[in-house]
Parts: structure tokens; C-alpha cells; sequence
């Protein structure tokens, strides 16, 4: 995977941007995580065959206006995005960040999922990428590639947790706010977001590089050492 774009839900589909001092209107919160996954899987029927033809024609924003609805109506606090497949060409990937108050949507929402196919596979968390290193952050006009990130990691093995400072080199030409997305975004893709929600406790930004710093690659495995899973986790 060349390149990777910082994870986030997408608002209207209208062309004009809306007045910033006008507030978006609240969606009411379905009170049945299983029928608001229902109503999504058919709706997902429906528009596959129009999202499949937006991302073959290179338009992704296109295939995620067909979607934001019909996320949001599922919550409206749930995030999705478009990806690259693990195992399929595409991944679509619906996640409420770990919040618990949104697992039963998730759960409800990957318990409805079709099985996956050589076309298409379902996240209800960030999955990490096969290989961080070779994932390229496009922020802003800045390209950061994840391979220059170094981790300093301190296991407390009693709570099987891990404490970690995160460097990049260009921490110190970026805002707070870019500083804190390259700071968390890594550590989703090397260990998926479910996995980094588990074992990462205390994360801090690193803007000059530590000493005793590890790739992300000994991130994984250090921190999937812990769980005694040595293998690829979904």
C-alpha cells in the first residue's frame, strides 16, 4: 500500500460548503443497532454496483457520498472509509473508535455483513496494513512516510499494557493538531485500532527523537507478544 489518507467521516455530499456558523442538524440515535444494520446492508445492495464503478473510475469521493447517509444512519457517530483490501481489492471499513457506547452498531453492523469475496471486505474497526512501513501519509501537502516513525515502548507486564512516545522526523514543522493525527495514525496501522485501544495505554508525541526508540514493525510484534498472537491480526 503506497499511501494512506487520514481516516475520517465525510459531511455533505452538497458541491457548495456550507456556512460554518450554521451548525450541521443532529440525527436521531436508532434505538435498534440490529434493525439500523438491516436498513444499511440494503442499502448497500442497492448502491454496490454505483460504488464499485466510482472507485474502478478512480473517484472515491463519489463512492463515499453513496455511503455517508446510510452510515449515519446506522449512528451518526460512526466513521467509515473506503480502502485498499487485506485479502479483497476493497475494504470498507465502519468504526466507532472504540467508544463502547458504539460497539453494539458495530457488532450489529459486522454481524449483518455479507461473507467477504475477492471483491469485497468488512471492518467494523481499523484493520492494521500488512506492512507500515511501506504506507506513505498524505497530510496536507506533506507526504510522511511511516518507515522514518520511531517508537520508544515500556511493557508493564503485569497489566500486559504498553506505554509509548511516538517520533517522526517533520513532527517539528507540523501543528499540534497534524502532530497528534501522525502520532495516533501509525499506531493504528501497525496494530489496528482494536488492538491499539487494548494494549496502548499512555501515548505521548516525541517531537525530538528519544533514545531506545523501535520501528513499528518490533511494535507489533512486542505488543502482539503480549496477547500470544504472533500472527497476522485482523
Amino acid at each position: 500500500m503506497g499511501g494512506m489518507r487520514l481516516f475520517r467521516r465525510r459531511g455533505s455530499a452538497e458541491p457548495v460548503p456550507a456556512d460554518p456558523r450554521t451548525p450541521w442538524p443532529e440525527r436521531p440515535v436508532r434505538d435498534e443497532p440490529g434493525a439500523a444494520a438491516a436498513e444499511f446492508w440494503r442499502h448497500w445492495h442497492d448502491v454496490l454496483p454505483d460504488v464499485s464503478a466510482a472507485l474502478g473510475e478512480g473517484q472515491p469521493q463519489a463512492a463515499e457520498t453513496l455511503l455517508c447517509d446510510a452510515v449515519a444512519r446506522v449512528h451518526p457517530d460512526l466513521h467509515f472509509s473506503l480502502e485498499r483490501g487485506q485479502r479483497a481489492l476493497y475494504a470498507l471499513v465502519v468504526s466507532g473508535q472504540e467508544d463502547p457506547a458504539l460497539r453494539p452498531y458495530t457488532d450489529a453492523w459486522k454481524a449483518a455483513a455479507p461473507p467477504d469475496d475477492t471483491i469485497w471486505e468488512y471492518h467494523d474497526s481499523v484493520p492494521p496494513v500488512p506492512d507500515p512501513a511501506g504506507v506513505t501519509v498524505n497530510l496536507g501537502p506533506r507526504r510522511l512516510p511511516l518507515a522514518d516513525v520511531r517508537v520508544v515502548a515500556q511493557v508493564d507486564d503485569a497489566d500486559g499494557v504498553v506505554d509509548v512516545a511516538v517520533h517522526h522526523p517533520e513532527f517539528a514543522a507540523l501543528t499540534e493538531a497534524e502532530r497528534t493525527a501522525m502520532t495516533f495514525l501509525p499506531l493504528d496501522a501497525t496494530l489496528g485500532e482494536r488492538l491499539a485501544a487494548e494494549r496502548l495505554r499512555r501515548v505521548e508525541t516525541a517531537v525530538d527523537e528519544p533514545e531506545g526508540t523501535i520501528s513499528l514493525g518490533e511494535l507489533r510484534a512486542l505488543v502482539r507478544g503480549l496477547t500470544g498472537d504472533v500472527g497476522d491480526a485482523d
